[in-house]
């Protein structure tokens, strides 16, 4: 069911917050009247903080614009004139609003949509059956509205004591008032004669201890008001510290974990809008409760009444505090985490956020921010930012565009530690007052783990580094100890979330892939997943020692496996074509009991970031790496090899890899003059400008001519064609060996680099 369906059957308060969305940044009748067109728009698909988006933004405004116009021009009647000039006028009204700056249109569009969709959902959640049914989110989520509603309830209650007790305060000091009149009365017959005093004096002293005795019972009734209101105030505060504990303590902990993860290709951390709005009520509850009792604290001065009372109520107000400063220090964090790998004199951009800033009113004076690198000596250029309020969304954050990190001052390491396992972490700062400089507040925040790096080449080292950190960081650490060793099904889930992400796939890594992978990290032999479970692998393992005989460690051939997928071979990944994580020796044994031609796709183990062909009977090629398939892809590749017929364990070659292989620019039988040629007789090798020809030599031509297949549908990184059975690039031995053949091709490949004119000249010539 559309959401704005869902929305207008909202009640109560759920259906006035709706109703608060709207105003004239955004008028309610357009979304009504565009229902269906807002919400087919694909508005979570434009980055806000990415200016170059501003493009899209903008023709998303000028369809809203259009629709608009076209709804009204469709208005028929009496009833439909009036809407006609009401829907055209919104029509002007959003255009001079958006036009400068139509990124804040999708800002509030989706600030709606989001708060729409919550509302429905927590609607529909309070009306559904407890029970099995409620997922634990749903459940959770209900648990903390209503706590929401207890401590509305509460400070309702309090509120109205609050005007009781000042309402009878008030009348108490009347009351007071008119004993110290009563008194001064008294005084004042002492200079009346003795027969005048007699007469007045009776009456007066009755009255006044009348209203003495009234005194005295009202202060003690006002004592025990005051003492039920603190007793009342601890309850609220203790209940909004346990709220305050949840979504601090849980909720937005584990918003951060789950940023954190996203750093390693998890699932995105999702949205604050919840979350702020959360703390939007516990920051206007705890201020409200901050209020009544400096307004009870004001009583107690204006009326002192000797008791407790003085000592509770020094102790709520330092109570409110404490709790109001960790809401606020709390919510200041990093929206936007700046990339984990930095590399110096490049830019970097961050976006800090305050939740609770908009109902607190901090935006009045906006605060600025400020980001240092925790070195001990600032070198981060455009590391100041003033905080902005953005009202369509109520959000208050501060956008770092163009940072960029000036220079590096190293600590001195220690052990093996390289320059790309050490960590940095960007420090926040801000200060800012609230409640009319009645609280002053310095806030603070660190990103998470950053390597710094100042060339290229690194980055790979410097990615494991914080591949690790964000997998195994413990919660309350000491900036940034992690453990040494973790179990390797950790590492597991780490680093198949990690391929998932970089690769942008479903397909995962399998528990075969995952032992394979065990396999190379233990230097085993087992086959057994279950072998593996209890075993522990070390950050020198993973990264720091080289594989047995090899010049590179584990992490770093696995991400030459993920950046090779990820570039070229993704779609073949995807169809399964690619079995990968497979050694010689299995591929051998998995090919032997196959037909001729059968061929499997497996990386390179002495390669990084290679890909390599093994086929039956058994051979394998030298690998392929991206620098290959930049030139000519792998499907193309495989269609070049004649010699091989099937896919590992019997799919047709064709039938796996024809929908990528390059069509075909023409088809045909052509007679060319040998002067236009050159022909490699031994390989039977014709390159023809622009073309590659295979000629045909027992085809009848004249005798400076030959009968050639034009080959020019593909244009592959070698034009190498050789008659069957008698293929040179496999040794008696079944093994590949390509020195002399990749030598050819690889000329042949330099040649198609060069410009046409410089190509042929000599040819000609």
């Amino acid at each position: 069911m559309a959401v704005w369906i869902q929305a207008q059957q909202l009640q109560g308060d759920a259906l006035h917050q709706m109703q608060s969305l709207y105003g004239q940044h955004f008028p309610i009748e357009v979304r009504h009247y565009l229902s269906h067109w807002i919400e087919s728009q694909l508005w979570d698909s434009i980055d806000l903080e990415n200016p170059q988006e501003e493009f899209k933004a903008k023709r998303l405004l000028d369809s809203l614009i259009q629709e608009l116009q076209k709804k009204a021009e469709h208005q028929v009647g009496e009833d439909g004139f009036l809407l006609k000039i009401k829907l055209g006028h919104y029509a002007s009204q959003l255009k001079i609003t958006y036009d400068r700056c139509p990124l804040e249109l999708v800002r509030c569009i989706k600030h709606i949509l989001y708060t729409e969709q919550r509302l429905v959902r927590e609607a529909t959640n309070s009306i559904s059956p407890v029970g099995g049914m409620m997922d634990s989110m749903s459940q959770k989520y209900q648990q903390i509205n209503q706590a929401f509603e207890e401590l509305r309830a509460m400070t309702q209650d309090t509120d109205n004591d609050l005007r009781k007790l000042q309402h009878n305060q008030e009348y108490f000091i009347i009351q007071y008032q008119e004993s110290l009149r009563i008194q001064a009365q008294l005084t004042s017959l002492a200079n009346l004669p003795p027969a005048e005093r007699q007469l007045r004096e009776p009456s007066l002293q009755n009255k006044r201890a009348t209203v003495e005795a009234w005194l005295t019972r009202e202060a003690n009734t006002l004592q025990k008001y005051r003492l039920d209101l603190a007793e009342k105030h601890q309850k609220t505060l203790q209940m909004l510290r346990k709220q305050q504990t949840i979504i601090l303590d849980d909720e937005l902990i584990q918003w951060k974990r789950r940023q954190q993860l996203a750093g390693n290709g998890g699932p995105p951390e999702g949205g604050l809008d919840i979350l702020q709005s959360w703390c939007e009520k516990l920051a206007e509850m705890i201020w409200q409760n901050r209020q009544q009792i400096r307004r009870a604290e004001h009583l107690r001065q204006q009326l002192p009444i000797p008791g407790p009372i003085e000592e509770l109520l020094t102790d709520l107000n330092s109570t409110i505090t404490d709790i109001i400063s960790a809401l606020v220090t709390s919510t200041f964090i990093i929206e936007k985490q700046p990339p984990q790998v930095l590399k110096t004199q490049t830019k970097f951009a961050a976006t800090v956020r305050l939740l609770v800033g908009g109902r607190l009113n901090v935006h009045m004076n906006p605060p600025q921010v400020k980001a240092t690198i925790i070195i001990g000596t600032p070198c981060i250029l455009n590391n100041n930012c003033v905080m902005e309020y953005h009202q369509t969304t109520g959000t208050l954050s501060a956008h770092f565009r163009n940072m960029s990190l000036k220079r590096i001052k190293r600590s001195d390491r220690r052990g093996a530690e390289s320059v790309t396992e050490e960590k940095f972490t960007i420090l926040f700062e801000s200060q800012f007052s609230v409640g009319g400089n009645e609280l002053v507040f310095q806030v603070k925040t660190l990103s998470l783990p950053v390597v710094v790096i100042v060339h290229g080449s690194q980055d790979n080292n410097a990615t494991a580094t914080v591949l690790w950190d964000n997998a195994f960081a413990e919660p309350g650490r000491v900036p940034f100890l992690v453990p040494d060793k973790v179990l390797w099904p950790q590492l597991c889930e780490a680093i198949n979330m990690k391929y998932k992400a970089e690769v942008q796939s479903n397909r995962g890594l399998s528990e075969e892939n995952l032992v394979f992978l065990a396999q190379k990290a233990f230097t085993s032999s087992s086959i057994n997943p279950e072998d593996y479970r209890n075993m522990t692998i070390s950050w020198s393992q993973f990264n720091r020692e080289s594989l047995p005989g090899r010049n590179f460690t584990f992490w770093q051939w696995f991400d030459g496996v993920m950046e090779l997928t990820k570039k070229h071979l993704k779609p073949h990944w995807n169809d399964g074509a690619i079995l990968g994580f497979v050694n010689k020796q299995q591929a051998q044994d998995m090919l032997m009991s196959k037909p001729n031609g059968t061929f499997l796709l497996r990386f390179s183990d002495s390669e990084i970031g290679g890909i390599t062909i093994a086929w039956r009977m058994v051979w394998n090629l030298m690998p392929y790496t991206s620098k290959d398939f930049s030139i000519r892809s792998l499907a193309d590749r495989i269609s070049d090899l004649n010699h091989l017929l099937f896919l590992y364990p019997d799919r047709p070659k064709d039938e796996v890899f024809s929908k990528y292989y390059t069509p075909p620019l023409c088809m045909c039988l052509a007679v060319i003059p040998l002067s236009r040629c050159v022909v490699d007789t031994q390989r039977n090798l014709v390159l023809l400008p622009p073309a590659r020809i295979h000629c045909d030599t027992s085809a009848p031509s004249g005798p400076d001519q030959c009968v050639c297949a034009c080959a020019c549908g593909r244009v592959c990184d070698s034009a190498l064609f050789v008659p069957p059975g008698s293929d040179p690039t496999l040794d008696p031995e079944g093994e590949f060996d390509l020195d002399d053949t990749m030598d050819v091709a690889r000329h042949v490949e330099e040649l198609l680099r060069r410009p046409m004119e410089n190509q042929w000249s000599g040819q000609q010539s």
